[in-house]
């Protein structure tokens, strides 16, 4: 699908419902489907689903991200993600927004021909994924001089990265948003540029409301939220179900502070092993600390599988070509601090792990791969 299209009015304007990157007739025709896109989702863990976002609640997100971002008529934003996900999809709104152009980045990622070609388009704005930040801070890459603004999305960028890439000028701002918010709903301020980088405390843009109980659940409130969602029964009939309240209950642990937010983790990822709560993606951000940044996001993960005596094993599997030497070194140094419940059992290594297009790790997948 070519960005064009989504700056033209007319799409805007069309009330047919319209899933990117997928045939618009395989979907069903409801009529609370109207003036919505459809976005394919399964999350980490769920069943596959279609969340319908309202067109206008996509220009509302667009707006409040273009206003908190600076991003004017002058702007240029590159897309460096695929439109069929709300990330890419929100950049090439945002432009309609704006009325700004929209460059697309032309083939496979690479992180070199990414700067350059950057530079030479003269980008002001952009939204990418850790993994493409850790290869432009693994190149050691200095950012063009228009660059004004990184938008890190997907999942959470560690802050050695996050602040080696600031030192190399590329302007990294954490965020924190999902497919059923149209995109972001806490941004970091380009005013933090100068200030060290930081994963936490990312303050809630205007449009959002949240809250979390207490259970630290996040739950969000804001006129960008998704209407409802699609799925298909086991007949492979269609069922959708319109969102029900005003708040939607996330899936995710935070820490709230004055409306400026801290991602803890997804709560349906946190399992017991020998009685105790432990978060996989936790030990994962350990390693990568004690990795001095080797290990980019995507590469590995800790995959906690069924055993009858402790609840859960936690299995660390790693992509090739990692060197083994390399993870037994790092796991000799995370084993010298890790209390019982979290020792990890002997490394699996794979040509490949199960991800998304955006590099998120489909951990359902993985479970299956280390033997749970």
């Amino acid at each position: 699908m070519d960005a064009a299209l989504l700056t033209d009015p007319s799409f805007w304007d069309d009330p047919r419902p319209f899933a990117p990157g997928d045939d618009r007739r395989a979907l069903p025709e409801l009529p609370q489907l109207e003036g919505h896109v459809l976005f394919q989702t399964s999350g980490s863990t769920g069943t596959p689903k279609w969340i319908a976002l309202s067109k206008s609640a996509l220009l509302l997100s667009a707006a409040c991200v273009n206003r908190h971002l600076g991003v004017t008529e002058d702007s240029r934003w590159g897309l460096t993600l695929p439109l069929h996900h709300v990330g890419g999809f929100g950049v090439a709104a945002r432009c309609f927004e704006a009325a700004c152009d929209c460059s697309t980045y032309p083939g496979k990622w690479n992180a070199a021909e990414f700067r350059k070609w950057a530079a030479e388009r003269a980008i002001t704005h952009t939204s990418m994924v850790p993994t493409q930040v850790h290869d432009l801070v693994a190149s050691n890459l200095a950012a063009p001089s228009a660059l004004r603004a990184i938008v890190v999305g997907g999942g959470r960028l560690d802050e050695r990265t996050g602040q080696a890439a600031r030192d190399l000028g590329w302007p990294v701002l954490a965020s924190y948003g999902m497919t059923e918010t149209s995109s972001q709903i806490a941004t970091q301020s380009p005013e933090l540029l100068n200030f060290p980088y930081q994963t936490g405390g990312i303050p809630l843009l205007d449009i959002w409301d949240a809250r979390a109980g207490d259970d630290g659940i996040l739950e969000i409130s804001g006129p960008a939220l998704f209407s409802g969602s699609l799925r298909k029964d086991e007949a492979g009939c269609w069922i959708y179900e319109e969102r029900s309240s005003e708040w939607h209950r996330t899936s995710d642990r935070v820490l709230l502070r004055e409306r400026h937010l801290t991602p803890l983790g997804r709560a349906d990822q946190v399992v017991k092993v020998l009685g105790e709560l432990v978060d996989p993606e936790e030990i994962e951000r350990e390693l990568t600390a004690i990795s001095c940044g080797i290990l980019a996001p995507g590469t590995f993960a800790v995959v906690p599988v069924p055993d009858a005596r402790a609840e859960h094993r936690l299995v660390p599997v790693f992509k090739n070509p990692i060197p083994p030497e390399l993870v037994l070194n790092l796991l000799k140094e995370y084993e010298i601090h890790a209390p019982g419940y979290r020792r990890l059992q002997p490394p699996v290594f794979t040509e490949s792990l199960p991800c998304s297009p955006l590099g998120k790790i489909l951990r359902a997948d993985l479970r299956k791969l280390a033997g749970g």
